[in-house]
């Protein structure tokens, strides 16, 4: 498919950070998601609060601007995580969707991709 996930570490130690990609889950969600490539991340817990995250979303979302042919990008964040949700519209997502995944309240967010200069 041309994408998937990225293994962060940190400069200074080589210590992994976490994990960041796109991915296409095809989860059985309403909205659909078809076509529209999903951004996850993960972090170890030692990476928490230390803007790792938003780093590397950022990094994540630039590549996908110069790479992707959609029009947007989403990811679903589960409601009580107010960390992700943070790094979501620090990068450019907004909230598009209060729907349920697995029979759990979920949000789903998208952002449009920015054509590169």
């Amino acid at each position: 498919m041309g994408f998937g996930y990225w293994v962060a570490q940190e400069r200074e130690t080589g210590n992994f950070v976490g994990e960041i990609g796109f991915a296409d889950y095809k989860r059985d969600l309403e909205p659909s998601l078809k076509g529209v490539p999903e951004i996850g991340w993960v972090l170890a817990s030692p990476a928490h609060g230390r803007g790792y995250a938003t780093e590397a979303v950022r990094a994540a979302v630039a590549w996908g601007d110069t790479h992707f042919s959609s029009a947007r990008t989403a990811c679903i964040i589960a409601p009580e995580n107010a960390a992700s949700i943070r790094v979501a519209v620090k990068c450019g997502y907004r909230e598009f969707k209060a729907t349920s995944y697995k029979g759990q309240p979920t949000l789903v967010f998208v952002r449009e991709l920015r054509a590169s200069p």
